[in-house]
């Protein structure tokens, strides 16, 4: 696996389901790149004991030399981070707009995509894979699962690298896939 040097444009999306080692993966990526920022997409949920548990886990396993942004606010972060950065994970840009109209939402979705094809640095993206078993018996669920395969699929035709991690292994979709026509 090849990582272009600083100075020339690279997305690369690393999807999978829960737990498949999407998040590691992406962090052994980051470590081959010097200088590197970690935006961590979440609310910090101080009374969810599990979530600490899981943001704990994050922490450990990065590198001390990474900056660290924790957002919920993607666009505005990559206005202002110039540099390589790693985010984890795309879900989160999905919660914090939720509520937004189909319209709103397409606005958001379109500006966020313009300023990841015009960063001149590595960018490593994380993104959840739902919506391969239950189906949310909730609108709200349903609404996410549909913006996220949804962003996710651009996210892919913009990505010069598009892995996807299952049971602890990466696989290189690029390798072994073709584009669906659309």
């Amino acid at each position: 696996m090849e990582i272009k040097d600083n100075n020339s444009s690279n997305i690369i999306f690393i999807t999978g389901g829960t737990k498949s080692g999407k998040s590691e993966f992406a962090e052994y990526l980051g470590k081959k790149i010097k200088k590197l920022t970690y935006i961590a997409l979440s609310d910090s949920r101080p009374e969810d004991f599990n979530w600490q548990k899981k943001i704990i886990q994050h922490r450990k396993r990065r590198p001390s030399e990474w900056g660290l942004v924790e957002t919920n606010n993607l666009i505005h972060t990559l206005k202002k981070e110039n540099g390589p950065i790693l985010i984890d994970s795309i879900g989160g840009f999905i919660m914090e707009s939720i509520n937004k109209n189909d319209e709103e939402w397409k606005i958001m979705i379109d500006s966020l995509l313009d300023l990841l094809v015009l960063r001149a640095n590595t960018t490593l993206i994380v993104g959840e894979q739902v919506g391969w078993s239950l189906v949310s018996e909730y609108e709200i669920g349903n609404k996410y699962i549909e913006r996220l395969g949804d962003l996710q699929k651009r996210i892919t035709k913009i990505s010069l690298e598009n892995w996807l991690t299952l049971n602890g292994r990466a696989i290189k979709l690029d390798n072994i896939s073709i584009e669906i026509p659309a």
